[in-house]
């Protein structure tokens, strides 16, 4: 049967029809390929943002929650020796006192309604003794009389004494347990109210809240001179540790920065977190030492300073990559690789060398470059999509690979310089107060408050590393004699 014109076109733009058809669910096929990837990129990043904790991450432990952890994981890895107390390590425990305050003897029973027991106590003796050392509460009241003379037989005139500068009222609170008190709630980081409710309970004293704020806030402008220096001597180290941590003041997070290193420790309190509230902290920007950090943006603004970057921190990261990536052969590998760098710092420094070879670095500093040319080998670059605007995200594990080559020099400056530690911990150990102070007391009621428990625990913290006891330093400082490191008590 001849085909006539008009069926033909008829076919033709059936045709026609039928590949715009195609084409639309080809298109429309490519989209939701795309929003597939897109979805499923999305739920791997979810999922591993569910995986993160502070062992693996920049997390801080108080974000873990109440959820059973998995077991601990060192980054340090195993160190050959046995758990416990290390040979030549000076234990702590309670030892026998020569002199009690009060003896008790304790006989049989059968010697209680005997008629022959006072015969027998004249030959008993001591078998065995042990010791109870317990805490005696007591309260006590001193008074101070100001004597009067009507006419003094030299010079004819009355005399009249005077009570010392700190006895100012006719009843008033003791020294011992103003320091008590201070020490209850900055280094005890118990609440005021709670401050009153134990302090009541023990000595049957009604000391009030307000009171209770009254004595925290003296101490605080008492121990000001001591903060000055403090801040002073840590602008003139060479090394400084730095980090920052949020808390809830007046209902708004705050931020608490730290500035430290082995002998000092000053805290302060901003509502920003970045490079403003650290150059009101008016250390960073005199600083030319070495500052040791997590690699926080801001920090990188002062650069009158050295920097190293705190590798504990980067094992955390790395860590994470090993667990919610195990494709990346790169992350364990070189997280390896800090380890083998930290522990032969460490054998240089147990036989008294102050560097390591020209040799050993290069074989290190070669094997971090080969590490990370793996790396991008295992995470090529996005390709960015011609007419698409903007970089193309890049990701979390390609973003670390960025950050390990560009501040290589930050990273292993530990390794060239045996003056600059491995990590950042002195930092956290200085700033982990404020997160129990946070969980115990859950916030701070006022801006003041705050500033003066930052005051006085850059105070308590700095008396630690010199040695003091906490109660002690807190004790001079309500006396008006706070100390002044270095010296002793002013």
């Amino acid at each position: 049967m001849p085909f006539t014109q008009e069926f033909v076109e008829s076919l033709i733009r059936q045709n026609q029809v039928l590949i715009e058809q195609n084409n639309a669910l080809i298109e429309q096929v490519e989209t939701l390929n795309k929003i597939i990837e897109e979805l499923n990129a999305t739920i791997k990043e979810l999922r591993e943002q569910l995986n993160k904790n502070s062992g693996n991450s920049s997390k801080p432990p108080s974000s873990d929650g109440l959820k059973k952890k998995p077991a601990t994981k060192s980054l340090r890895g195993k160190s050959g020796k046995k758990p416990g107390g290390q040979n030549g390590h000076k234990g702590k425990y309670l030892r026998v006192v020569s002199a009690p305050d009060e003896i008790i003897r304790h006989y049989h029973s059968d010697c209680i309604c005997c008629p022959y027991r006072d015969k027998c106590m004249e030959k008993a003796c001591t078998k065995e003794t042990r010791h109870v050392i317990d805490a005696v509460v007591d309260v006590k009241v001193t008074a101070h009389e100001k004597m009067y003379i009507a006419e003094c037989p030299k010079c004819k005139s009355p005399k009249s004494g005077e009570f010392p500068a700190d006895i100012t009222n006719y009843v008033q609170y003791g020294k011992n347990l103003e320091a008590l008190v201070v020490s209850l709630n900055t280094v005890g980081a118990v609440s005021v109210n709670r401050v009153h409710e134990i302090i009541g309970s023990i000595f049957n004293i009604p000391l009030s809240t307000g009171t209770i704020k009254n004595m925290v806030t003296r101490c605080a402008e008492k121990i000001k001179p001591v903060l000055t220096y403090i801040r002073k001597a840590l602008i003139a180290a060479l090394l400084l540790h730095c980090d920052e941590t949020g808390t809830r003041v007046e209902g708004k997070t705050r931020w608490v920065h730290n500035a430290s290193n082995e002998h000092y420790t000053y805290l302060t309190l901003n509502s920003k977190r970045g490079a403003v509230a650290m150059e009101e902290m008016d250390i960073l920007p005199h600083f030319t030492g070495t500052v040791v950090h997590d690699c926080w943006s801001p920090y990188w603004k002062f650069d009158n300073a050295a920097h190293q970057l705190c590798c504990a921190h980067l094992l955390r990261e790395l860590n994470g990559v090993t667990e919610n990536h195990p494709e990346q052969t790169w992350a364990k590998s070189f997280s390896a690789l800090l380890l083998k760098m930290k522990k032969a710092k460490e054998r240089a420094i147990e036989k008294g060398k102050t560097e390591l070879s020209y040799a050993s670095v290069h074989r290190y500093k070669t094997q971090y470059d080969g590490l990370i040319s793996l790396a991008y080998s295992e995470n090529p670059a996005p390709i960015t999509e011609e007419g698409k605007r903007g970089k193309k995200k890049r990701g979390k594990v390609l973003c670390l690979i960025d950050r390990l080559k560009k501040y290589k020099g930050q990273v292993c400056l530990f390794l060239d310089n045996f003056s600059i530690p491995f990590d950042n911990n002195q930092a956290e150990r200085d700033i982990r107060n404020i997160k129990v102070k946070t969980k115990v007391s859950g916030c701070f009621r006022s801006f003041d408050g705050a500033v003066e428990y930052l005051d006085i625990m850059s105070y308590i913290g700095t008396a630690r590393k010199h040695g003091i006891n906490s109660f002690k330093a807190v004790f001079f400082a309500v006396c008006g004699k706070p100390y002044a490191f270095g010296v002793g008590a002013e």
